[in-house]
């Protein structure tokens, strides 16, 4: 299937002679089209689980599947192409590059994977109009508000048309109106272009937008009620 799969996998650290379980036997899928927020209190293993989500962490236990194939016994050098090609970021702060304008920001990231093409400056362009920045192409992060500096990081985020987007606290710097822009944006921009994204979030009022919400708790995961 494409998106991604978590079959009981859990994540154990070792402190010492002790053990610390940061996920516990966790099952989970996110198909394309999908757009998934997870909750819980902080030290629940949200972040864990994003960072196993996203190929930055291995399971210690279970199975991670990206769009059918298991990414549990591939070499770093593997995994790493699989972060740049297949799955896109959104992180708490935009995380942009000071000294390179809006649209370099897209690009820089086109160059990472391999030779930039005129096709790919045009889709930057294009992807960049869509999200309301037409005319900010020159523009660098410091000229930016906090709203298009977001927008800029999600357009970021699909520039290498990866399959999966993580978007970790999305609107953690934002007021509540560019709150709500910028989760509408996401959950539009996934549902228009099919792809799998997960959300994690405190903002229980970002929950609208999404099509299922899953709880955290202890290391768990569990389908919230709706």
């Amino acid at each position: 299937m494409s998106g991604i799969q978590f079959k009981n996998v859990s994540k154990i650290y070792k402190q010492g002679e002790s053990q610390v379980v940061a996920l516990q036997d966790v099952s989970f899928s996110a198909e394309t089209g999908e757009f998934i927020a997870i909750i819980g209190p902080s030290g629940s293993g949200k972040s864990t689980f994003l960072s196993i989500a996203g190929a930055l962490l291995h399971a210690s236990k279970g199975e991670v599947i990206l769009n059918g194939k298991s990414i549990n016994q591939l070499s770093p050098k593997e995994l790493s192409r699989v972060r740049l090609e297949e799955i896109g970021f959104i992180l708490q702060t935009s995380n942009l590059i000071p000294y390179l304008n809006v649209l370099d920001q897209l690009l820089v990231v086109k160059k990472m994977a391999g030779k930039l093409t005129t096709k790919d400056t045009e889709y930057a362009k294009e992807l960049l109009q869509h999200l309301g920045l037409g005319d900010k192409l020159k523009k660098l992060p410091e000229q930016l508000s906090g709203g298009e500096r977001q927008r800029t990081a999600i357009a970021r985020s699909f520039i290498n048309n990866p399959s999966i987007i993580l978007a970790d606290e999305p609107t953690a710097s934002l007021d509540t109106k560019k709150a709500h822009e910028v989760v509408q944006l996401i959950a539009k921009e996934v549902r228009s272009r099919n792809k799998a994204a997960i959300m994690v979030t405190h903002d229980e009022r970002m929950l609208e937008y999404c099509d299922k919400v899953y709880r955290m708790e202890d290391g768990k995961l569990e389908l919230a009620n709706s």
